[in-house]
């Protein structure tokens, strides 16, 4: 969740920054959580092939920015995945079909940076078995790297670090044109079922249904505070903990040393910072010029896999073309109290069955920071 500087400064008034004072006003001004982000710096600066790979691996977009994946390097030539099963979202994501379809973006950065090195990445999914509803320590895929040049895609790859989930208002004055929608279609290829429009009357009816569906999981406390829970709020918590829902850079700092932004702050529902961030998050649904969604025939766990390798995939695609991307998936999540916006979104797009994996929103937008990351050591089993 992100709020652009020019609806924070409108939020603040003014008044708090004032009254701050230069010296804080200077203080916050450095706080970015460089720590946090060096990952993204240490892309590629690997010797190991494996570790070259994941080094862009663990940029992929995944849920809350949980960055639930495990990985043991000890047997040569391979990778073996695994999922952190204390970085579930049981609330938000009771089945894990969100931290599924994360891995799947994983899995196909891994296999895109990899292909570049010059290895071909053959992919053995749950080979102890796929996964019930509950996700277990069983791996979830192993991934040879076999030398073998000519599977490059130097087009996607060349974006892995510009990719961004573009989380602010769009550009309401910019359409997406059809041969955008076709570019983004095209970049799907692992077996999702993919679909566009930037039709008017069908872009307002998502606008308004991902609009409330964002309101039910407002207003739905056990999933609300799921989300409040996870704040890292400032350079300091950033840091210390880089993953969850960043809120950090001046203008948070500032009104987190003001009292306007809290975790409390968050969850007093008779408080501004809940009222706002409400408003907020309608006001950013409202502002989309296009949408484009993945579905299924079936929900298999190997379903949700290639939903995310699709995802990342049309992720890059997009930013090749300049274009901002955010999941919408609140309407597809399976807690009891979506099921109304689940049947609605499934009828709208998805009429004649199957499940949908993902849906976005599409627009041209600003130019956003780089989202904390854990470091790759961070993630490597050694037990």
């Amino acid at each position: 969740m992100t709020l652009s500087r020019r609806k924070t400064l409108a939020l603040l008034g003014g008044g708090a920054v004032v009254a701050a004072g230069a010296a804080t006003a200077g203080f916050v001004s450095t706080r970015t959580p460089q720590d946090a982000l060096r990952p993204w710096s240490l892309a590629g600066q690997y010797s190991d092939p494996r570790k070259r790979a994941l080094s862009y691996a663990i940029l992929a977009p995944n849920p809350h920015n949980r960055q639930p994946w495990l990985v043991d390097l000890r047997h040569e030539d391979k990778v073996t995945l695994y999922v952190d099963t204390n970085r579930l979202l049981p609330h938000t994501d009771p089945f894990s079909r969100q931290i599924i379809v994360g891995l799947g973006c994983f899995l196909e950065l891994l296999s895109i940076a990899a292909a570049q090195d010059g290895y071909r990445v053959a992919f053995d999914l749950f080979p102890d078995g796929e996964p019930g509803l509950n996700l277990d320590n069983r791996p979830v895929a192993v991934a040879r790297f076999i030398p073998e040049t000519g599977g490059e895609e130097p087009d996607l790859f060349a974006q892995i670090l510009n990719r961004r989930s573009l989380k602010e208002p769009y550009d309401m004055a910019r359409p997406v044109g059809a041969e955008v929608l076709t570019a983004l279609e095209q970049a799907v290829d692992k077996g999702s079922d993919v679909a566009t429009t930037n039709t008017p009357g069908l872009v307002q009816n998502l606008r308004n249904l991902t609009a409330d569906a964002l309101q039910v999981e407002f207003e739905t406390p056990h999933t609300y505070k799921e989300s409040v829970d996870l704040f890292r709020i400032g350079k300091r918590e950033v840091n210390a903990n880089p993953d969850g829902l960043n809120f950090s850079g001046p203008m948070w700092e500032m009104m987190r040393l003001t009292g306007l932004f809290s975790r409390e702050a968050a969850l007093d529902r008779d408080g501004f910072a809940y009222s706002s961030g409400l408003d907020m998050v309608r006001g950013t649904a409202q502002a989309s010029m296009a949408y484009i969604w993945l579905a299924s025939d079936e929900n298999s766990r190997t379903d949700q896999i290639a939903a995310g390798r699709d995802w990342v995939r049309l992720n890059l695609a997009a930013t090749a073309q300049g274009l901002g991307v955010q999941p919408m998936s609140q309407a597809l999540q399976e807690f009891p109290e979506m099921a109304g916006q689940y049947q609605k979104v499934h009828e709208l797009l998805a009429p004649d069955g199957g499940t949908v994996q993902m849906l976005g929103r599409l627009g041209y937008g600003p130019q956003v920071p780089q989202s904390p990351r854990w470091p790759l050591d961070a993630k490597v089993r050694t037990v």
